[in-house]
């Protein structure tokens, strides 16, 4: 039998779908009925995988049922998809043609299928996703109010004062949501258990890091973001520098290796000899938030809080 690749091209109202190596083409709306109407027109090709792109949550009901149908999908950065389209040549951009690219991908490519997160995990993400918006709203009021006529002044103040409540209770939200699950309440007092990791970091890690403790340090730092990358060519060595990854949790690891740095006498003592050996501080601090990182995934893995084993491996 033929192996069949699928690729999906999520919109607001429809999903267009294309079949590889047979070429067929079909499109459903993107509603219950549309998905159940999709599931029964895949279910006779059992795809070897299905490639759909990530399109601000458009395409988590279509994920998730597809899924609990027993369907291998995979959910990739529409970046991935469009930097291989150009690859093979192919500069027009329609729903059909990228469905058509998506299906290519998964037959090259062959992405690993990951598990759907779970409900409770999706709530969670929302809120700090949530919570993130806000805090960057109230940023935002605070850097308008310093120039801000003295008649709007009362105005600003009094919507950041909201924003700040909203803030707060999102945050309450999120704490209950960790402490009512074992699992999640587990790990937080792991992390927290290391100066320099507050509740921001750790409840940002529960909700945009699942992966912590299930990978290796070098795995972990490149999906985060904070792994250099090689720029050499022949002779030419070029320099390293990190790219990509998850900048949710990569803004927010990079404070808490601030301050880290400063209370975590371990870290403190690494960014030294760094900086000492003549690295730039930018340099040291993304060093210390990889080095920061390898350990919370190790502590993770072994179910393992800060110890002074552990501050042996840091200061290594």
């Amino acid at each position: 039998m033929r192996a069949n690749w699928v690729g999906v091209d999520v919109s607001k109202a429809e999903l267009q779908a294309h079949v590889r190596p047979s070429g067929d083409n079909f499109c459903v709306a993107n509603t219950i009925e549309g998905i159940e109407a999709m599931i029964e027109r895949l279910k006779p090709l059992s795809p070897e995988r299905i490639v759909m792109e990530a399109t601000g949550k458009l395409e988590l009901l279509v994920l998730m049922r597809l899924t609990e149908a027993g369907f291998p999908v995979v959910r990739i950065d529409p970046r991935r998809a469009r930097d291989f389209a150009r690859s093979t040549g192919r500069v027009a951009k329609t729903d059909r043609l990228d469905a058509e690219d998506l299906a290519r991908y998964a037959e090259a490519l062959r992405p690993e299928a990951r598990a759907v997160r779970d409900e409770d995990s999706q709530k969670l993400e929302e809120l700090m996703g949530r919570r993130r918006q806000v805090v960057r709203m109230i940023t935002a009021e605070r850097n308008r109010l310093g120039r801000a006529h003295a008649l709007v002044r009362s105005h600003i103040e009094a919507h950041i004062a909201w924003l700040e409540d909203q803030q707060r209770q999102m945050e309450r939200e999120v704490e209950s949501a960790i402490r009512d699950s074992p699992m999640w309440q587990e790990r937080d007092d792991i992390l927290r258990s290391v100066k320099g990791v507050g509740s921001v970091c750790s409840h940002t890690v529960a909700a945009w890091l699942p992966e912590i403790g299930q990978m290796g340090g070098k795995q972990i730092s490149a999906l985060v973001g904070v792994a250099p990358m090689n720029r050499d060519s022949g002779r030419l060595r070029g320099k390293r520098s990190i790219y990509g990854g998850r900048a949710e949790v990569r803004s927010v690891l990079y404070m808490a290796t601030i301050v880290a740095i400063a209370h975590n006498p371990t870290i403190g003592a690494f960014y030294a000899r760094l900086t000492a050996g003549g690295k730039p501080p930018k340099v040291a601090i993304t060093a210390c938030a990889r080095k920061l990182l390898t350990i919370l995934n190790a502590m993770v893995r072994d179910n393992t809080r800060w110890n002074q084993q552990l501050a042996g491996i840091v200061a290594c």
